[in-house]
């Protein structure tokens, strides 16, 4: 919580004195939540503007409360504006609600279809609810959003009529630009609402603000991918039989592939801001960050990833259910305008669609995914391991694909158990 203040009147129109009784009510404001935007996730011409310039990309997210008005009125009218002090930090993108982020509201709990809302979801885990105030409410009017482009932007909801109840709880997204210096973000948010009630049998329209702007000052999460070439480790996954899916189950199954890969990378202690992730429909690909420790890691991700697709396969039919086939490789890359450069991109993905991988799977009915590993992996990390995965549990194998050109001897890991 930022701030809960009183709002102050400031006119009443539609009859000559105002009530004596009106009081406007308060508002409690939440601290603003940002994070880091990857130029991955970018539109084209902004991520050729973050390349050519080295500003920064952040999210957002806003959210505030009013109380009940009193007295049967309703709220006709509510304005919300941010104000940075930084005239050079601007609004490059104000969102109406969560459908235009791409957040999908089909189930209880919002579901991303972008990298965008993916991000923001996995923000605001520390703020529970946020995300479903931006949910399309039926009969409700949507928001106008002013000031795209500046420094000074908002979101209004506007009924004059008052035949439609303006929701109480509020949540809106903006994508923010900031110069490459900029380390805090500061500013104030301003709100004023109007009110439709009536005074002695006439209509009365009354409109109040905040006493005060409130300030705010957070400091900028780093947005650490760096933009030039260095060692990194991947992570490649997909889905078996997902061809053979209903749409309406693909999109499900979409959802629980990006929730159960977010959750095994939170589970080794990896910051998603981090992690640069690129959506393949039935499958994935994730760039992990530059220095992190490989021996921990990623041993602590292949169990994180069983864990996640235990929840996630817990009560769901046979032909819901999510099997992967997972693949890990380590090697220089540098991000491009249309994907990542280097060997172990596309290595990653010739050990993911190999025969050995494609076979483990389909024999191993009871196996919720399959891993491989290149050699360079498995000699450096993997054979030394005291914690499951254990050496013991790879098998050694061959990938050999004529028609691309390549051969790499890697292994094979099916989960115990599953055999």
């Amino acid at each position: 919580m930022l701030a809960r203040l009183p709002l102050r009147p400031e006119q009443v129109r539609g009859v000559d004195e105002p009530d004596p009784s009106f009081g406007a009510g308060t508002v409690s404001c939440g601290r603003p939540l940002i994070f880091p935007v990857p130029v991955e996730d970018l539109p084209v011409e902004l991520r050729r503007r973050a390349q050519a310039s080295g500003r920064h990309y952040y999210g957002l997210l806003v959210a505030f409360d009013l109380n009940e008005p009193p007295d049967a009125r309703r709220y006709t009218s509510v304005r919300f504006e941010v104000a940075l002090d930084d005239a050079e930090a601007v609004a490059v993108r104000l969102d109406r609600d969560g459908g235009t982020l791409g957040l999908s509201y089909a189930a209880s709990s919002p579901h991303p279809l972008t990298p965008a809302a993916d991000r923001a979801i996995l923000a605001a885990t520390t703020r529970q609810g946020w995300l479903l105030r931006l949910a399309p409410r039926s009969g409700r009017p949507r928001a106008w959003s002013f000031g795209l482009h500046r420094h000074r932007f908002g979101w209004t909801y506007e009924d004059p009529s008052g035949a439609m109840f303006l929701p109480l709880t509020y949540g809106m997204h903006a994508m923010i630009e900031v110069p490459p210096s900029t380390r805090l973000l500061s500013g104030r948010i301003g709100l004023r609402v109007e009110t439709l009630g009536t005074w002695r049998h006439r209509p009365v329209h009354r409109s109040a603000t905040l006493a005060d702007s409130v300030a705010f000052r957070e400091a900028l999460p780093e947005n650490p991918v760096p933009s030039g070439a260095a060692v990194r480790l991947c992570l490649a996954a997909d889905v078996t039989g997902y061809s053979r899916r209903p749409n309406h189950l693909a999109e499900r199954t979409q959802s629980w592939l990006v929730r159960s890969l977010a959750e095994a990378r939170a589970g080794a202690g990896l910051d998603e801001a981090t992690v640069v992730v690129q959506a393949q429909g039935d499958g994935q690909f994730a760039v992990l960050p530059v220095g992190i420790d490989e021996s921990r890691v990623i041993p602590d991700l292949i169990c994180g990833l069983a864990e996640a697709l235990r929840r996630t396969n817990d009560g769901l039919s046979a032909e819901e259910r999510v099997r992967l086939r997972v693949a890990l490789h380590r090697g220089l890359m540098k991000p491009a305008d249309s994907g990542w450069v280097g060997t172990a991109a596309i290595a990653v993905h010739r050990i993911l669609d190999s025969p050995p991988l494609r076979a483990a799977i389909r024999d191993t009915p009871t196996a919720d995914y399959v891993l491989g590993v290149p050699d360079l992996l498995y000699q450096d990390v993997i054979r030394h391991s005291v914690v499951p995965p254990l050496p013991h549990q790879f098998t050694e194998i061959t990938i050999d694909l004529p028609d691309k050109g390549f051969v790499e001897h890697g292994w094979l890991h099916v989960p115990v158990g599953s055999r």
